[in-house]
């Protein structure tokens, strides 16, 4: 999963109000279910030891009516601290069971289990003229551009000066000409926006070109879609259900060749090493030296919720209370393992992998592939 999303929860300091909740249905009397939910969860936090700006902060966002909210099956996170709503965020579906917990750490890793790896996929829907490119990831679809030039006339008329030839080789090179640049297009956009696969969407002939013309390792992560179009109004549930299936794809060949790396403890490049590390005790002293390059997680694991010790800053955790005197912390709290380390790889820039499968998991449900054995790297 891309980290990027949990950042502002990241860099502040707990203690941490976490609420999962399901949207509302829409019905006559949405607003009370709604306003005796919300108290329910502020009662829970407060009985917790959370503050009362804090819980006060937690209602008004949870009976607040958002215009165009989604409801029913849909549910949303959010993060508080210090009286104020830092993350409130959607989730896929309405989460299983509601969950408001109080703690040093915000309690991210259901929101993980929930999003996935969430592989980010560039779209292009295209045309003769030319074409536009989004990019669908863990936010949603965003514009990334057009290519091509929409003034250009998508063919010629045969005319009594013009021979059919010619005018057939004219809408031809035009043709390529445009494919050259929405393939440009579209490898600056792969590029820049980190982008793992790409889909194109448009008629089967404009596909192909556009195809053929990206370099030979952007085409290896290329899909093609038969239905919808650039054209407004072409757009069905079928574009989204082939976006869905790619990214899926996406997901689990990185999983897959994630869970490989651990078992063998392969290190990137083929150099052969024991870069993977498990147990707790392994994997908090690999988070303390940012010596982790991915975390995997599996959510249904029994080391998730052992108990650690935690302190304001992120490298400041340890399997024992007193091991955060000598880092300077006078008073740990004790916290959930999962958490307290997706906090501290995600503030070193680590990557974390949601593994779904018990049987690729790690033992016990934490696992990493890290950076170097013992001491980093010569500069």
């Amino acid at each position: 999963m891309r980290l990027s999303l949990l950042r502002p929860v990241i860099d502040r300091p707990g203690p941490w109000a976490t609420v999962y909740a399901g949207l509302p249905p829409t019905t006559e009397d949405a607003d009370e279910q709604q306003e005796l939910t919300a108290s329910a969860i502020s009662a829970q936090l407060f009985a917790q030891g959370a503050d009362e700006a804090t819980c006060g902060a937690v209602h008004e966002a949870l009976v607040a009516r958002r215009e165009g909210e989604p409801t029913g099956d849909a549910g949303h996170v959010l993060f508080a601290a210090h009286g104020v709503v830092v993350l409130d965020t959607p989730l896929p579906g309405r989460p299983a069971t509601s969950l408001a917990a109080w703690g040093p750490v915000p309690r991210v890793t259901p929101l993980l289990a929930a999003v996935g790896d969430d592989p980010v996929c560039l779209v292009v829907r295209l045309d003769r003229r030319g074409a536009d490119l989004s990019v669908v990831g863990e936010r949603g679809p965003e514009g990334a551009g057009q290519a091509g030039d929409a003034d250009r006339p998508p063919h010629r008329t045969v005319s009594g000066d013009w021979p059919e030839r010619h005018v057939r080789t004219k809408a031809e090179n035009t043709a390529e000409h445009t494919a050259a640049e929405i393939a440009e297009a579209v490898r600056d956009a792969y590029d820049s926006c980190g982008a793992e696969a790409v889909v194109l969407i448009g008629d089967a002939r404009e596909r192909h070109l556009v195809h053929d013309k990206l370099p030979e390792q952007l085409r290896a992560v290329t899909y093609e879609s038969e239905h919808g179009g650039r054209a407004p109004g072409s757009e069905t549930a079928l574009v989204e259900r082939d976006i869905a299936q790619v990214r899926a794809v996406q997901e689990r060949d990185r999983v897959a060749a994630v869970t490989d790396r651990f078992r063998t403890g392969e290190a990137p490049g083929g150099k052969s090493a024991p870069l993977a590390a498990a147990g707790i005790p392994a994997l908090i002293e690999a988070a303390r030296e940012h010596r982790i390059d991915t975390l995997l997680v599996g959510p249904h694991g029994s080391d998730l919720g052992r108990q650690v010790w935690v302190g304001d800053d992120v490298d400041q955790l340890a399997v024992r209370g007193t091991e955060l005197k000598y880092l300077g912390e006078e008073h740990p709290a004790a916290a959930r393992a999962d958490d307290a380390l997706v906090r501290s790889v995600a503030a070193s820039g680590a990557r974390v992998v949601v593994v779904r499968d018990p049987e690729q998991a790690p033992a016990g449900g934490l696992g990493a592939i890290l950076r170097w054995e013992e001491e980093p790297p010569p500069e």
